[in-house]
């Protein structure tokens, strides 16, 4: 009998231990869809929000988004000084500086000459006179300007920036509520596991978008608009909703895109591919990322889809030595261990 009392506190203590690994109490079936009900309630408002709140930045946005479109004119202006005559809004001519006889000393900067009329006497001349704040598309060498062809133009590139903006800028609120409400069930493992991933797709997200951005779509743009002039046709004006979807359709496809890595290493870690397996089906992965990039690219373009495989090529190998060095360690550590 007074043995009994000493075996009473070890059922306690596992009790406790299986509580903190499950991660939470458990709840009826109607608790959790009360739980889940307030969940969507709070992502729903957080959309709607991001949503606003991009309408009432438009013209910010606008103005972000048309950043590498003027980066891409200033790529096309020729490195030698040129004078450029015009006639009001219009470009009349360019011409080597070099060649041409200035009232100013021409340095490596183009200059704007416009042509006004000049009243002599009886008679009206047209004179060159220097023009000594020219808007900024004047110097570039083939200008792009964005226009609506349509009465509802501006209203359709407003719901697509609310859109897009709208669900990119509530998204880290909208994960932040579901992770609240899955993460209570997840065992304490799991649930460290799920915040790596969580890190490093969220940089790797971002890190996509900001390559595309400050790297690619000038230079798809530039390319663009060197294509159509090869082709013969003009590209000194584009549609703005349909650049505006280009641009969102890209950055988006950019972002994502960069989640390969993630996706390979979590296939790796559950133990479906090994660093024998990426090594060995590399060319497959390759013409898969190929394949990926050609639907991803938002305008068709050869030189885009290059552009957008070529750094993905360059985080699947990355990928492959980061599963080189996990197997490494796991053939160092003893048996019974993790990494």
């Amino acid at each position: 009998m007074p043995d009994e009392p000493e075996n009473l506190p070890a059922p306690v203590e596992v009790a406790e231990v299986d509580e903190h690994e499950d991660g939470g109490p458990i709840k009826s079936f109607l608790e959790h869809l009360e739980d889940l009900r307030w969940t969507l309630i709070r992502c729903a408002i957080a959309i709607a929000l991001g949503v606003i709140t991009c309408l009432s930045a438009g013209n910010f946005i606008i103005r972000l988004l048309t950043i590498p479109l003027e980066t891409a004119q200033k790529a096309k202006t020729s490195k030698e000084a040129k004078v450029i005559v015009t006639l009001g809004t219009n470009i009349l001519a360019r011409f080597p500086a070099k060649d041409f006889v200035l009232t100013q000393e021409v340095t490596n900067r183009d200059v704007v000459y416009r042509m006004t009329p000049l009243q002599l006497g009886t008679n009206s001349v047209l004179v060159l006179v220097a023009d000594t704040n020219p808007p900024p598309s004047m110097l570039y060498q083939m200008p792009m300007m964005l226009k609506t062809y349509s009465p509802g133009g501006g209203f359709t590139i407003a719901v697509q920036l609310a859109i897009f903006g709208g669900l990119t800028l509530s998204a880290p609120f909208v994960l932040f509520f579901l992770g609240q409400f899955i993460l209570p069930a997840m065992h304490v493992h799991e649930k460290k596991f799920l915040y790596r991933v969580a890190g490093f797709a969220s940089v790797l997200f971002f890190a996509g978008i900001a390559f595309c951005y400050f790297v690619m779509l000038p230079i798809t743009l530039s390319t663009t608009a060197a294509f159509s002039n090869w082709l013969g046709f003009g590209a000194d004006e584009w549609r703005a909703d349909e650049f505006i979807s280009f641009c969102c359709w890209f950055l988006l496809g950019m972002g994502i895109s960069f989640q390969l890595p993630m996706v390979l290493l979590t296939l790796v870690k559950i133990g479906l591919l090994d660093v024998a397996g990426l090594s060995k089906y590399r060319s497959y992965f390759y013409v898969g990322i190929l394949i990926v990039a050609g639907f991803v690219t938002p305008d068709g373009n050869p030189v885009t889809m290059l552009l957008m495989a070529a750094p993905l090529m360059v985080l699947y190998e990355m990928t492959v030595v980061i599963a080189w060095f996990w197997a490494r360690n796991e053939r160092k550590l003893p048996e019974g261990s993790e990494v």
